[in-house]
């Protein structure tokens, strides 16, 4: 038995898979952002808040990391609904994700936290600083400096993750494969062609981080270190 391949078939749903390609981008950009402000949040109250903090959090980030991200997804999607909150699913896929990359990013972040020497912290005391400027200057721009490289990659997989969230009919890429090969009785061609709109998506996102830390990270962009 042969397979003859008809990728014409696809050409008249081009509009829906574009439209999938955006919502994916939009997903994976929100979750990004507060994915990133959570986990910072909570890399600085693991590493140097108080003890009920710091279990706290502990139990938040074991506790994401140790279960699928599906069953995450779930949890929130179905799990608020039984509280009587009806929510659409594209938010509850920005949360499902932010909860999700949230917990990497905190352990990401303060792996770049307990990079910082003590010394750097006594030397910045001295000078006069305060916490704030101290936490700023001297913690949170080196340290993230120094693990951007892992936030990126984490990031990139947080827009392939993505993907995840067709389960609760998030109309995203994947959600749209879906639907147009049951339309179109194409699956192999469609699946190929999402493969290679996720592998454009991929080194898209890679480009636009890498760009944004040599903007940010001036230090780094004169001594051609890569990011």
């Amino acid at each position: 038995m042969t397979y003859q391949f008809d990728f014409s078939a696809l050409l008249p749903y081009w509009p829906e898979f574009l439209q999938g390609v955006w919502l994916t981008v939009q997903l994976s950009a929100l979750s990004t952002v507060l994915g990133f402000v959570l986990g910072t949040f909570c890399a600085i109250g693991r590493a140097s808040g108080p003890p009920w903090v710091q279990r706290i959090v502990g139990v938040y980030v074991e506790t994401i990391r140790n279960t699928p991200l599906l069953v995450q997804v779930f949890l929130v999607y179905f799990g608020i609904a039984t509280l009587g909150i009806r929510i659409p699913a594209n938010a509850a896929a920005v949360i499902a994700l932010v909860v999700n990359v949230g917990a990497y990013t905190c352990e990401i972040v303060r792996a770049g936290i307990e990079s910082v020497h003590k010394a750097q912290l006594e030397a910045a005391e001295c000078l006069g600083m305060s916490r704030a400027q101290i936490y700023w200057y001297v913690i949170l721009r080196p340290a993230i400096e120094r693990v951007y490289p892992a936030l990126t990659s984490q990031y990139v997989l947080l827009m392939l993750a993505s993907s995840i969230t067709s389960q609760i009919s998030a109309e995203e890429l994947t959600a749209v494969a879906n639907r147009i090969q049951s339309d179109t009785f194409r699956s192999f061609e469609t699946y190929i062609a999402v493969g290679l709109l996720y592998i454009v998506l991929s080194f898209l996102v890679r480009g636009l981080l890498w760009a944004f830390g040599q903007l940010v990270f001036t230090r780094r962009r004169r001594l051609g270190t890569a990011l």
